[in-house]
């Protein structure tokens, strides 16, 4: 047997691996949130919007929330702005939401519908602002004081009625994490992944799907071979109790708990600077991150 047809060979036996999950998850709704490091190498960031063109041919809803983080900071830099942040949240003033706006909804979502577009796929960007109502957040500071930080919020409900006109015509929202401030209108700068888990709530999506640079929940944080692959609510809130689930993870684990207390199925955390890692995770045995389940 030559060579080349053992790599044939090989190809078919993924797409039967892959056979029952193809089955299982026609016509549910993944969420996938696309933010960290992955966001700055354009060619990964192809792949992913060819990935997600896979599922929507596949007969699966995809939504996308995307972040932006160093877009913002090298664009508040290049205005003369100080990029500061208190407890995680950026300190947005107002010049800053105008920043945030414009290379949010202006640069980074039409790029990734573009590239949906041209992988053949259906998409339409939304501003969060469109989605998401949300209220004014003061954060923490290392003293454990509360800090203003300016336009910035969490989301208290979203509006569905424009991204569900989308989602009945099988079309892919790409939503920016913004949101309007209830009462007033005016502009708040929202933390992607907490936006994700929240519209991920609103539609109790049957997955919820953290695509960072980071490769999944670690044992230990220094070892980047040290992935759980899979845990439940229980142990997750053992780990967060010692220490193991910490930094920059704790809040993403806390609104994947809640997401899965709220309706949704299984919460993903996954590297997005691996090729094909969203289709890794969801189509193979044996994955590629850590899920959460309840």
């Amino acid at each position: 047997m030559s060579h080349q047809l053992d790599q044939t060979i090989s190809k078919a036996a993924t797409l039967v691996e892959a056979l029952p999950y193809l089955q299982s998850f026609r016509g549910k709704t993944f969420l996938i949130k696309m933010g960290g490091s992955a966001m700055d190498n354009p060619e990964l960031v192809r792949q992913v919007m060819r990935d997600v063109v896979f599922l929507e041919v596949a007969g699966i809803n995809p939504i996308v929330v995307h972040g932006g983080g160093k877009a913002i900071s090298a664009a508040m830099e290049e205005a003369g702005l100080e990029a500061r942040f208190v407890g995680g949240f950026r300190v947005t003033s107002v010049d800053a939401i105008r920043i945030v706006e414009k290379t949010l909804s202006g640069i980074i979502n039409p790029g990734l519908v573009g590239m949906i577009r041209d992988f053949g796929g259906k998409a339409v960007g939304f501003p969060g602002s469109e989605v998401f109502i949300g209220e004014r957040i003061k954060s923490v500071d290392e003293y454990g004081e509360e800090v203003d930080i300016g336009r910035v919020g969490q989301v208290v409900r979203c509006n569905m009625e424009k991204m569900q006109e989308a989602y009945d015509a099988e079309i892919v929202p790409v939503i920016s994490p913004l949101a309007s401030e209830l009462g007033s209108g005016k502009k708040l700068n929202v933390n992607a992944d907490l936006a994700a888990a929240a519209l991920a709530r609103e539609l109790k999506v049957a997955k919820l799907i953290y695509l960072s640079d980071v490769p999944g929940v670690l044992r230990d944080p220094s070892d980047e071979g040290s992935i759980i692959p899979s845990i439940d609510t229980g142990l997750a809130s053992q780990l967060i109790a010692a220490g193991v689930i910490s930094g920059g993870m704790l809040p993403k684990v806390n609104s994947a708990l809640e997401a899965l207390s709220e309706g949704v199925s299984k919460v993903h955390f996954i590297d997005g600077r691996v090729p094909h890692s969203l289709l890794l995770e969801i189509f193979t045995e044996s994955g590629i991150g850590t899920e959460i389940v309840s």
